[in-house]
């Protein structure tokens, strides 16, 4: 079962993109982030499709704050054979991205 929510933040980049593609047209970027004014927050995978995962890939870097604004994607996964044991996994398919710089006052 897959729930969808439209969702804005500020994430900090994790690790460097990885690419993905459905087809040879249609090209897309994926990596991992942290919300940063959460303490103790889960890792979210960060999607970005088409000419903004080009940008995205061109101008951000690891450790970089970014805005965003997107999908978010819970998606459950049940384990018959391990009981009552299930595993969620977070992901957020961006729409719009703004880079946050951090004043150094």
């Amino acid at each position: 079962m897959v729930d969808t929510n439209y969702i804005s933040s500020i994430v900090k980049i994790l690790e460097s993109p990885n690419k993905i593609s459905l087809n040879k047209t249609l090209l897309g970027i994926k990596f991992r982030v942290q919300f940063p004014q959460i303490q103790n927050s889960q890792v979210v995978h960060l999607i970005f499709w088409g000419n903004l995962a080009n940008d995205v890939s061109n101008y951000y870097q690891i450790n970089d704050y970014i805005m965003i604004e997107g999908y978010l994607s819970v998606s459950t996964k049940y384990f018959l054979n391990r009981g009552k044991q299930n595993s969620k996994k977070f992901e957020i398919t961006v729409l719009k991205v703004y880079p946050f710089l951090l004043s150094s006052n």
